[in-house]
């Protein structure tokens, strides 16, 4: 079974303090646009770099998740660290999948510059940080989506396939 992980970073969700409405969004949308089944391995934490280091590692080294997906903590506020323990783990840095989520964030509204959002390899993971909004999470991963499948063909991990009425993955055409 494909294994795909989603972290939700925050504090007051891992706390109870609020609905962990960020995750279930990334949840709902990878339902959407899979067509491949996938058991989700999922994770609320705070944001402490530490732990999501280890959310991250524990994702791709030992629950086999072929795509790691994190929501929130991705602004400049002093809490918001999600990019830097994802960079302290990753093995490739991919930071096209920031650059593009954050050109399509900025027809939207101008203060997309301040996310930080990026993106990575971890063996045969690939790890994208979200937005915490599920507006803007909807936003992002619907831009980067097309080349995901594609990504994790390319680590090795499985063959994912998409809808495309809903999200059409893009693969080079082999010669």
């Amino acid at each position: 079974m494909v294994k795909i992980g989603v972290i939700n970073v925050s504090d007051r969700a891992s706390q109870g303090v609020y609905e962990d409405i960020p995750g279930k969004e990334a949840v709902r949308l990878l339902r959407k646009y899979l067509t491949t089944e996938f058991e989700p391995v999922y994770k609320v934490i705070p944001d402490e770099q530490d732990q999501i280091e280890e959310a991250l590692k524990y994702m791709a080294d030992e629950a086999g998740c072929c795509l790691a997906i994190t929501t929130g903590g991705t602004g400049p506020a002093l809490r918001d660290i999600t990019p830097e323990a994802t960079e302290a783990v990753c093995e490739k840095l991919l930071p096209g999948f920031g650059e593009a989520m954050r050109a399509e964030s900025l027809k939207i509204v101008p203060t997309a510059i301040l996310s930080r959002q990026t993106a990575g390899t971890r063996g045969s993971c690939l790890i994208i940080n979200l937005p915490g909004k599920p507006k803007a999470i909807e936003e992002c991963l619907q831009v980067v989506f097309p080349a995901i499948p594609y990504c994790i063909d390319i680590v090795g991990g499985p063959h994912l396939e998409t809808d495309p009425i809903v999200m059409k993955a893009f693969r080079p055409k082999a010669k």
